[in-house]
C-alpha cells in the first residue's frame, strides 16, 4: 500500500513503524473473514481492512472524527486477523498507534471519559476491587445485567501448599484474578507443588499493565511493568526458573515488556530478560505432562470443551498447547466450531461494548456446548468471568481441572507411585 504520511507523524518512531506496517498491507480482505466484529456487523469499517484505511487517512493528515474512534473502539484486539493475514501485517501494533493518536485528536463524550477513568481506578486498586467484588456479590440481584454478568460465582480456593522446594517459579499476583477467582492461583500452586516446584508470589508485584495499555494509558502500563520488574528481579537473580503466568492476557503483556520498555535506558535490558523468563502455564508444564498424567492415574475420562483465549492462540501463538496437555492427562476434548474466534471478553471490552460483547458470547457458548461437554475450560480470567455466569455447563480454568483430578486420586488412596516420575529426575 502506498503511503504519504503527514509531516507531524512522518519522522517519528510511531510514523516509521506505522508506515512499515501500512506498506505491508495489500488490502486483500482475508482478515475480514476471521474478524468477529465484521462477522456480527457486516460493516467494512468494523473490520481490520476498514480500520487500517481509517488509520492511514488520519496519519496522512485527514482529521479523525468521532466515528473514527467508534470503529477503533469496537476492535477487540483479538489478533485473529494477524493469524489469517498472508502478508504478515502487524495490525495489532498499527491499531495501538491509531488509537493513541485518535485519542489525542478526538475528545470523548464526558460519560465515556468518566466510565474509562472509573474502570481503571477500580480495577487497578486491589483493595478497592476486592471490596467491589464482595459488595457486588452481596447485591448481585440488584446489579445492572452487564455488571452482574461479569461476576463469576465464588468458590473455595482451597489451601495454598506450605512445602518448600529447591525449584522455584514466580507467579503473577494480578489485579482482578485474586478477588474474582482465587482458586486459579491456589490450584496452580498445588499442581506445581505436586511436581516438586514452589510457587512464589513476589511482594510488590501487581497488574501486568494490560488494562492501562489497551485503554490508551501507555505511561501507566510502563509504570506497572517497571514495578513488576523490580519485584521479580531479585528472585530471578536468586535462581527462580521462570515467571509462570496462568492468565494468558497477562502472559501476552509480560512477554511484550521488552518492546514496551525498549526506549528506557534504565529498564530495557531487564525488561528483555523478564520477557524471556515469562512462560504461559501450559508452556511451562508441557515437559511435565507425563508426570502429571501419572499423578492423575487411571481416573475416568472427562468430556471437556476448551475455549482457547485469543491472547493464547493469536498473540502468544500457543494454539493447541493446553488441549495437548489435557489429552495427555486423559481428558476427552470435544471439537468446538469457530474456536479461533473471540468470546467477546477482551479485558474491559465487555463493559465498554456490551451489545457486541453479548452477541459474541452467545455465539461462543452455543459452539462450546454443542457437543454436550461436562465442563468448559479456558485459560484467561477475562474469558472465564465473561462466560461462567451465563453458562449452564460449569466453566473453570484448565489448571483447576488438573488440580481437582490429582487431588481426587490422592483422596481416593489410589497408589500411582509405580508410574510416577521420581522428583530427582524431574528436577
Amino acid at each position: 500500500m502506498e503511503t504519504h504520511l503527514a509531516d507531524w507523524i512522518k519522522d517519528t518512531p510511531d510514523g516509521a513503524e506505522a508506515d512499515s506496517i501500512l506498506r505491508a498491507c495489500v488490502h486483500c480482505g482475508f482478515c475480514n473473514a476471521t474478524c468477529p466484529t465484521y462477522q456480527v456487523l457486516g460493516d467494512e469499517l468494523d473490520g481490520p481492512r476498514g480500520r487500517i484505511y481509517q488509520i492511514k487517512q488520519m496519519l496522512e493528515g485527514q482529521p479523525p472524527g468521532r466515528s473514527t474512534l467508534v470503529h477503533l473502539d469496537r476492535c477487540l484486539s483479538c489478533m485473529n486477523c494477524e493469524t489469517t493475514c498472508p502478508s504478515g501485517v502487524r495490525y495489532g501494533r498499527l491499531v495501538e498507534i491509531g488509537r493513541r493518536h485518535a485519542e489525542m485528536r478526538v475528545r470523548r463524550p464526558v460519560r465515556e471519559r468518566i466510565a474509562r477513568s472509573l474502570l481503571r481506578f477500580v480495577l487497578l486498586r486491589r483493595r478497592v476491587f476486592d471490596i467491589a467484588v464482595r459488595v457486588g456479590r452481596l447485591l448481585r440481584p440488584a446489579l445492572p445485567g452487564q455488571w452482574r454478568g461479569k461476576l463469576p460465582r465464588s468458590r473455595d480456593a482451597g489451601a495454598w501448599p506450605q512445602r518448600t522446594h529447591a525449584r522455584k517459579v514466580l507467579l503473577l499476583r494480578g489485579c482482578v484474578q485474586p478477588a474474582l477467582l482465587p482458586a486459579i492461583d491456589a490450584a496452580t500452586a498445588r499442581v506445581l507443588d505436586a511436581l516438586g516446584i514452589e510457587a512464589v508470589v513476589a511482594q510488590g508485584s501487581g497488574c501486568c499493565g494490560a488494562i492501562e495499555f489497551h485503554n490508551s494509558a501507555e505511561e501507566g502500563a510502563r509504570a506497572s511493568a517497571r514495578r513488576n520488574i523490580d519485584a521479580w528481579w531479585t528472585h530471578l537473580e536468586a535462581g527462580a526458573e521462570a515467571i509462570v503466568v496462568n492468565a494468558s492476557g497477562c502472559g501476552a503483556m509480560i512477554k511484550d515488556y521488552a518492546r514496551l520498555l525498549a526506549g528506557d535506558a534504565a529498564y530495557a535490558e531487564k525488561a528483555a530478560r523478564i520477557s524471556n523468563a515469562a512462560r504461559d502455564l501450559a508452556e511451562f508444564l508441557a515437559p511435565h505432562a507425563r508426570q502429571l498424567a501419572a499423578l492423575r492415574g487411571r481416573a475416568a475420562a472427562s468430556r471437556i470443551a476448551f475455549h482457547p483465549p485469543c491472547t493464547l492462540q493469536h498473540t502468544q501463538k500457543l494454539r493447541g498447547a493446553v488441549e495437548g496437555l489435557l489429552v495427555t492427562l486423559g481428558a476427552e476434548v470435544v471439537p468446538v466450531a469457530d474456536a479461533h474466534l473471540c468470546c467477546g471478553a477482551a479485558g474491559t471490552y465487555a463493559l465498554l461494548q456490551p451489545k457486541l460483547s453479548r452477541e459474541l458470547r452467545r455465539r461462543k457458548l452455543d459452539n462450546l456446548t454443542r457437543n454436550a461437554p461436562q465442563m468448559i475450560l479456558s485459560a484467561n480470567i477475562g474469558c472465564l468471568a465473561h462466560l461462567e455466569p451465563h453458562s449452564e455447563v460449569p466453566v473453570r480454568h484448565w489448571i483447576e481441572w488438573v488440580d481437582a483430578e490429582i487431588r481426587s486420586v490422592a483422596d481416593s488412596g489410589v497408589d500411582t507411585s509405580a508410574s510416577r516420575t521420581p522428583k530427582a529426575a524431574a528436577r
